[in-house]
């Protein structure tokens, strides 16, 4: 017997309902969500969703909350690049001021 869901994946659980655009949107979010993500803590690739928003890692048991969907939400991308660049500058100001000392 061949397997039924080879084209659609994920999506296969919805038969010929929504529409093909939303069941292929489907198969890219879950893809993304059950794949292998990085733990922000010990960096192991053992992240895994518990719950909607609520991340956890097998290796350390570090639990914390991120995007429903994906463990770091655009917004945190953003904000997590902002403080290493300030950081960043911090770090080059206090070198230029020893260096004039």
């Amino acid at each position: 017997m061949s397997k039924r869901t080879t084209k659609v994946r994920m999506a296969g659980r919805f038969g010929p309902r929504y529409g093909v655009r939303l069941r292929r949107r489907v198969v890219e979010v879950e893809t993304r969500q059950r794949g292998r993500h990085e733990c922000p803590k010990c960096t192991a690739m053992a992240l895994s969703r518990s719950s909607t928003a609520i991340w956890s890692c097998r290796k350390c048991g570090y639990k914390y909350a991120g995007g429903a969907y994906y463990p770091h939400t655009p917004g945190h991308t953003v904000v997590e690049r902002t403080i290493r660049e300030s950081m960043e500058e911090r770090a080059a100001r206090k070198a230029e001021e020893e260096e004039e000392r």
